[in-house]
């Protein structure tokens, strides 16, 4: 059943509302703007009624409000109001409200509108994730293409995707980072993952498919491949400033190969001045790259591999991440197979 909010600072026209929509739909109920906003973050409703003339915030800040929250820009919203002039209307329009109902309110009227924005709702929803799943398959083609220059790492974009997205989801479960990461967020980075490593479109194949340690010369061209990754996704947001999640993929590739104890690279930073999601990445990365077989080097199994990321807490790790690993690495081996 789909669940609408309705915002009212008068009693008699929530009580109304509510008798008129209780047999179709989950109503929540609000008396205020800002309860409004605490319940639309706390339950997303699918719809919410919002009266335009309320005390302390009215109608048209709550609804800014709302608007400025990422993950409610969808929500549509219907302006309930006894004005009946243009200004008024253009305004709520303008601000981003679907539609304006009049006051005192018909329930014929009324439920035909909410059904009406509720299917187009629906329909924009189903249209944007065919988008967004085009655009992370193309995405991670492209990667895959890269990828595919080095015959011994396939299948690397997937398995680090995976890993990103246990870690993420473990991370929640046990409240690490409380406040710092959100489903939308995990969301991004899982999305974002897949491009970490597009920079290395730029290194020579001489240099990347080199079947014996690096030299210094060599290592320091291959580390560019982080700023190098950087600036292509930098350069594809600032096409596509509607695809949030090249934002996190700028931010991944930049900083994957970050240390916790600031002997990383590019920029050597340091804690919690590496972005979360680079600090995420650089887990699922190494972890991948041991229990995989490269060309200068055997596949580690999974108990090696996770005794080599557990020597690195603290100084190449998150600290809090590799606890977090220690409690989901069963499942890593899983996916890794």
């Amino acid at each position: 059943m789909k669940r609408i909010l309705v915002v009212d600072d008068n009693v008699a026209s929530l009580r109304q509302i509510g008798a008129q929509l209780s047999a179709s739909y989950d109503l929540l109920l609000a008396q205020s703007g800002a309860l409004a906003l605490q319940i639309c973050i706390q339950e997303k409703p699918d719809l919410i009624l919002l009266d335009v003339e309320m005390p302390k915030m009215d109608g048209f800040e709550t609804l800014s409000c709302i608007r400025q929250n990422p993950w409610l820009t969808q929500i549509p919203v219907i302006f309930l109001t006894g004005r009946h002039d243009v200004e008024a209307e253009v305004r709520g329009l303008s601000s981003g409200a679907r539609d304006f109902i009049s006051k005192p309110v018909e329930k014929s009227i009324l439920l035909h509108r909410i059904e009406l924005h509720l299917r187009f709702a629906a329909w924009q929803s189903h249209l944007e994730n065919v988008v967004m799943e085009m655009s992370d398959g193309i995405a991670t083609s492209f990667a895959e293409l890269i990828e595919c220059r080095d015959e011994n790492t396939g299948g690397h974009v997937m398995r680090t995707s995976r890993y990103v997205e246990r870690l993420g989801i473990e991370l929640m479960k046990q409240s690490a980072f409380a406040g710092k990461l959100s489903e939308s967020e995990l969301e991004m980075i899982v999305r974002a993952a897949p491009l970490h490593d597009i920079g290395k479109i730029m290194i020579s194949d001489r240099i990347l498919l080199k079947p014996d340690r690096l030299n210094d010369e060599e290592f320091a061209a291959m580390k560019r491949h982080t700023t190098f990754g950087a600036e292509i996704l930098e350069s594809m947001y600032a096409r596509t400033p509607t695809q949030r999640y090249l934002q996190y993929a700028m931010m991944i590739a930049a900083s994957h190969h970050e240390r916790y104890d600031g002997k990383g690279y590019p920029r050597r930073l340091v804690g919690n001045d590496i972005p979360l999601c680079g600090r995420i990445m650089a887990v699922a990365d190494v972890y991948d790259a041991l229990v995989d077989n490269r060309v200068y080097r055997r596949a580690m199994n999974h108990t090696e591999a996770c005794r080599i990321l557990l020597d690195g807490k603290g100084t190449q790790f998150d600290p809090l991440l590799i606890e977090v690993f220690e409690s989901c690495n069963v499942e890593f081996d899983r996916m890794a197979h």
